[in-house]
């Protein structure tokens, strides 16, 4: 199944149509980078030791487990859809031995001596059979999830556990995630992988797609001057070193330099979502150079600054149609 929209003035209308093509695997541009790498399913569930809870040896729930849980729940919410294999980015190598080779120096030790896990790990699926188009972007329906061992006190007993899961659309153009605020969880404490699959199928039930989707419709109506878009940009920096009272009062904003200086790089050269002509761009455009550049986060900070994106974005939308409590980074 393909979702298409039809717009009109004041709505969007999803629309069901057949799609039979089938689902391949594709080398595609990763939707997450920093020092993350790719690695299979296999290799978590055959190379990886799984981290326990030191002071009673419990095990914790594995990431080779998470992903199990999240394809299953996807597939009873979405049971008639073409559902992709997952996509799986690590970070922050632990590395280890076995006990017999305790005392060989690094460089001896042979493949099999050898023991890894990833403190941090995201993955996507994407549901290839329900798609939507907005301007010249191509979006799929998209769920993925996070685990960061780094966020859990391993060197205690056996807790609850922190995941975070998402559901919102990948842009094909770009494999920028859009991500809405009730489209994600930020911390989902559970202690088995039942509870996990209930929460996970509880956000898919309730999450609005055509919400989103018309969300982010409207923000291809509006654009800035390169001006506005100059001057957002350097109160972006501001920002920061604002005081504490009247940083309360503006719109929050988790993008650093380097993450800004993409941006407006990009603004030049990005093949996609670049200015016009005039030096003009869509805030469309600017939310995707946000998503862009957000793909330099680590793993375990990357879906709330997608989060953030879109509600920055937004907030700069507020503030062009005069809301006055936005308006500080334009003016």
């Amino acid at each position: 199944m393909e979702l298409q929209i039809v717009n009109s003035r004041n709505r969007v209308d999803l629309i069901e149509t057949k799609d039979t093509a089938r689902v391949k695997e594709r080398d595609i541009s990763p939707f997450i980078e920093a020092n993350t790498k790719s690695v299979g399913l296999a290799h978590l569930e055959n190379d990886c030791t799984i981290p326990v809870f030191a002071k009673d040896n419990e095990v914790t729930i594995s990431h080779q487990d998470f992903i199990s849980s999240m394809g299953r729940s996807v597939s009873e919410v979405f049971p008639n859809e073409q559902i992709s294999n997952p996509q799986i980015r690590v970070s922050h190598a632990i590395k280890g031995r076995i006990p017999e080779a305790i005392r060989k120096p690094a460089k001896a030790l042979l493949e099999n001596e050898k023991t890894i896990y990833y403190e941090r790990m995201a993955f996507i699926f994407n549901i290839e059979s329900l798609k939507s188009n907005l301007a010249v972007s191509s979006l799929s329906l998209t769920v993925g999830g996070v685990r960061a061992y780094n966020q859990e006190n391993l060197y205690s007993k056996k807790t609850i556990e922190k995941f975070k899961i998402f559901i919102g659309f990948k842009n094909q153009v770009c494999t920028n995630l859009c991500i809405s605020t009730d489209g994600f969880l930020s911390e989902v404490r559970v202690s088995s992988i039942e509870e996990l699959e209930q929460r996970i199928i509880q956000l898919f039930r309730s999450y609005d797609a055509e919400k989103h989707l018309l969300q982010m419709k409207s923000l291809q109506e509006q654009f800035l001057t390169e001006r506005q878009f100059a001057q957002i940009l350097g109160k972006a920096r501001l920002y920061n070193y604002l005081p504490k009272n009247l940083k309360q009062q503006l719109p929050e904003l988790s993008f650093k330099d380097g993450q800004l200086n993409a941006i407006a790089k990009d603004y030049y050269e990005d093949e996609s979502f670049c200015r016009d002509s005039n030096g003009n761009i869509s805030l469309w455009n600017v939310y995707n150079l946000f998503t862009g550049a957000n793909k330099s986060s680590y793993i375990d900070s990357f879906l709330e600054r997608n989060v953030n994106a879109l509600n920055f974005t937004n907030s700069v939308s507020e503030a062009l149609n005069g809301n006055r409590d936005y308006h500080w980074f334009l003016s």
